[in-house]
């Protein structure tokens, strides 16, 4: 290269004057991807760091011990020598009852926690008044989540009994830490002094109440020396170990998966910017011929002068680039305002320079690798071309037939991948995001250029003047099919995809509420008190739509080996049963410790209800066999490692019931019902201790409020729920979820602007002249009008639509392989978003097209 590259520098920057505005709306298309990218990473980081920052708060000490069931003797006994030698432990004991508001007779269904003094001992609770947490201790006090004085028409000073006892609301919750704030429209939190737990009467016999001891060990000890010491004890006596590290990773790792799913939309976005640079270096390209002649004229060679311009591109790139840098910042502090309700850690925002370096060189390289096919169509001109004007068709032709666009291309194709790579935690998660690229983009080329071929062939004499030409246009030498309908289509596949992925969710839990009859539960009712809740429901009017029976029990043996051979993790054998000489041994692997460890709420009844069908073996015949039969959901019985015709032994409540697998069920576990993994016959378990639940329905909100009373009121054991709340809570927290989907849906419309008017721009040149020429063969503005106002309607719908029907094979896609559910095609939305795009493809095309009304036709003399 004979000229040194500052002097070549210099020349890109003096010539790029007249260009950069331009050419910076053109790079502007990948400033949303950036944006996204950095604010994905830079929010990711804060979380991380924020996690491991108030790991130990989040905990609320060293370590966690928790289990289903209270204590065992000899963890107590363990837990006393510990404080003893200087580990102290607080306790929580956290489980579901009604909270009842005497001087309003409201009750709730609440998250009732009886902590010990000292509890937690890292991080706050806060509330509100501040001195209500540490005078919790004080007497028999309460404080509540403030959504629970307001459900209940409560205040602080009011009472709130909770079973047999009542306490004095001091406060309100404000935060707490390692918790979610949209929990507490679940299940509103109260907290009480575990020193009046029995005095509630609420735990019984069958009560399920998890139970936690948090420790704060001493400065010479670790929490894994801590667990090599006394994990043994403490697994084998059914308690789990939870540390601030493990907590800290489990946080960590979910944040990561959900930015890998954004980050996906980040990179579509980005993606589709670089459609955007394409489409506007190639207008960039063919206002620049004559430039690039005149160079060649005063001695530049090819070389030089794709440098020039090559510099110019990496500039406004960089520009672009590090607009969406700064605006990604914005949304990296605006984010955690946003998600507040939904992350268990104060976020602490700071600039993550990693992500900014990130984001900006995967803009700028995105902007210079899409914009190196268009620019080498430069190399190919002439200087004969100042003196004898090539169409802009041929320049483009000689560009195409260049060895080096070859490259390109697969250069193209092999930073779809890279990129993706570097985004993705799993090789078969960034080949598969690389493939479904390709096929959207490969399937709108197709559709473009079966759109070209058919427009030659369907215009007839007989059609307006403006439909002829319109349609003409589409197949005409420089025509902007392809570019318009790729950039169009890409759009309008991402919008429509995430629309129709979130209404069929929303769908699906609509549906699932509305099957079900009952709109209030009763559960924990022991078995004595079944006929009098049933009396109080059936007296007052109302309808019982079921009772159910729910037994307690663990797993004791499978196939014959105990617990502690199945725990010990070897593979099982089992021999194929008689009646399945299909099935191979040795098919299943060693059940998990958290199958094998659970407590099972089964139930009893010799018939399917409607949210399950059997899937596997037989439904209960009593002629069949002669021991016990029970029937298990197909997901259990994997992780269990059994089949049809496999034993288990149950330990039920002390006795032992050994039963045979007679059929598996594949269950519809989201639906508002009541679902078991294990049901029996009901000869089997009807002598058993039993708990039942009560589905009832009450024709409007005060008939549920009045049957929630009244039965609280006789036996406060009893929980209730109203399934019509927890319908409005579902809707109220997914009606955020749905506010930041609709968000990314409107950040991939906005950034189909600029790609649109980069795909319009590309085909200026050739609009320009055909214009001029239609005005000097006698044509008036509205023919014009007319013309080009049917081109860009055939383009914005045909694109569109080809969208349209990509984002249905998306959505369904995404609903069958990552959400597993069924998948209905929005067709109207889907429908009014191609309609918007299309509009919106016209009013972009007539804007960029009105220098074509301004221009003379003395222009086009000139230009011959």
């Amino acid at each position: 290269m004979s000229a040194p590259f500052s002097r070549l520098a210099a020349i890109a920057w003096r010539e790029s004057r007249t260009a950069r505005r331009r050419l910076l709306l053109y790079m502007s298309s990948i400033t949303l991807g950036v944006a996204a990218l950095v604010a994905i990473d830079s929010f990711t980081h804060d979380f991380t760091r924020s996690v491991h920052e108030q790991s130990r708060a989040l905990l609320g000490g060293d370590l966690s011990l928790t289990s289903n069931a209270p204590f065992k003797p000899a963890v107590e006994t363990l837990l006393d020598s510990l404080a003893t030698a200087g580990t102290p432990n607080a306790r929580q004991t956290t489980f579901a009852s009604m909270a009842l508001v005497p001087r309003t007779g409201l009750t709730r269904l609440a998250n009732i926690r009886a902590v010990t003094p000292g509890y937690p001992f890292y991080g706050q609770i806060q509330t509100d008044p501040p001195a209500a947490w540490p005078a919790l201790q004080s007497g028999p006090h309460a404080v509540v989540d403030a959504s629970l004085l307001v459900e209940l028409k409560a205040q602080v000073g009011d009472s709130v009994q909770l079973g047999t006892r009542r306490f004095l609301i001091t406060g309100t919750l404000t935060s707490v830490p390692g918790e979610i704030a949209v929990t507490a429209a679940v299940g509103p939190r109260v907290y009480i002094p575990a020193r009046y737990l029995a005095e509630t009467g609420l735990l019984v016999f069958g009560s399920r109440a998890g139970y936690e001891a948090l420790l704060r060990l001493p400065p010479s000890q670790t929490p894994e020396g801590f667990v090599a010491h006394a994990g043994g004890v403490l697994s084998r006596n059914g308690v789990r170990i939870h540390t601030a590290a493990e907590n800290e990773y489990q946080l960590s790792n979910a944040i990561s998966q959900l930015a890998n799913f954004l980050s996906v939309v980040g990179l579509v976005a980005l993606l589709l910017g670089g459609i955007g640079v394409a489409s506007g270096v190639h207008a960039f390209v063919m206002r620049k011929i004559d430039t690039v002649a005149i160079l060649r004229c005063l001695g530049a060679t090819s070389r030089q002068v794709l440098v020039i311009y090559l510099l110019q591109a990496a500039a406004m790139g960089l520009v672009g680039a590090a607009a969406g840098a700064l605006l990604g910042v914005g949304l990296q502090y605006l984010a955690p305002l946003v998600v507040k309700d939904f992350l268990p850690v104060d976020v602490s925002v700071r600039l993550a320079p990693a992500a900014l370096a990130s984001g900006i060189g995967i803009g700028v390289w995105v902007a210079l690798v899409f914009a190196l096919r268009p620019l080498f169509a430069l190399r190919g001109v002439s200087p004969l071309q100042a003196l004898r004007r090539e169409s802009d068709d041929q320049v483009m032709r000689g560009a195409r037939r260049d060895s080096a666009g070859f490259v390109v291309g697969f250069a193209i194709v092999a930073s779809v991948f890279a990129i993706a790579m570097m985004r993705a935690t799993r090789l078969l998660d960034a080949v598969g995001f690389g493939v479904a690229i390709m096929l959207a983009v490969g399937a709108l080329w197709v559709t473009a250029w079966v759109l070209t071929a058919l427009s030659r062939r369907v215009v007839r004499r007989g059609w307006p003047l403006a439909l002829r030409h319109g349609v003409a246009s589409l197949h005409r030498p420089g025509n902007q099919t392809r570019a318009v309908i790729l950039a169009l289509g890409f759009g309008v596949f991402l919008v429509s995809t995430l629309y129709q992925a979130q209404r069929n969710l929303l769908g699906q839990i609509d549906l699932r509420i509305e099957r079900v009859r009952a709109n209030v539960v009763f559960f924990d009712v022991q078995g004595d008190e079944a006929p009098g809740v049933d009396s109080i429901l059936v007296g007052d009017g109302y309808e019982v739509v079921q009772r159910i029976p729910i037994v307690s029990m663990k797993i004791a043996a499978i196939n014959g080996r105990s617990l502690a051979a199945l725990q010990a993790g070897a593979r099982i054998h089992v021999a194929p049963p008689t009646h399945d000489s299909t099935r191979a041994p040795a098919q299943f692997d060693a059940p998990s410790r958290w199958s094998l460890r659970r407590e099972y709420r089964s139930t009893y009844r010799d018939t399917l209800s409607g949210t399950e069908e059997v899937v596997a073996g037989q439904w209960f015949d009593a002629a069949r066999d002669t021991m016990s039969q029970v029937s298990l959901d197909a997901g259990i019985a994997e992780e269990l490692g059994v089949y049809v015709g496999d034993t288990i032994t149950w330990d039920v409540q002390g006795v032992h019931l050994s039963t045979r697998v007679t059929s598996l069920r594949k269950v519809e576990w989201a639906r508002f019902e009541p679902n078991f993994f294990a049901v029996f016959q009901t000869r089997t378990l009807k002598p058993a201790p039993t708990q039942f639940v009560f589905l009832a329905y009450g024709p409007t909100p005060r008939d549920v409020a009045i049957m929630q009373r009244d039965v609280v009121l006789k036996y406060p054991n009893v929980s209730s729920l109203d399934l019509s709340l927890v319908q409005r809570t579902i809707t109220e927290v997914l009606g955020k979820v749905t506010t930041a989907i609709r968000f990314m849906a409107l950040v991939s419309l906005l950034l189909g602007v600029p790609v649109l008017f980069s795909a319009v721009a590309a085909t200026r040149r050739g609009r320009l002249r055909e214009g001029v020429l239609f005005k000097t063969l006698g044509g008036t503005r509205r023919q014009i009008g007319r013309i080009m106002l049917a081109e860009y309607a055939l383009l914005g719908a045909l694109g569109s639509l080809a969208g349209v029907v990509l984002s249905v094979g998306g959505a369904w896609a995404l609903m069958r392989f990552v959400f597993d559910a069924p998948f209905k095609p929005a067709i109207v939305p889907a429908l009014i978003v191609s309609a918007g795009m299309t509009l919106l493809a016209i009013v972009i095309g007539m804007l960029t097209s009105r220098e074509v009304f301004a221009t003379t036709p003395m222009a086009a003399l000139r230009d011959v």
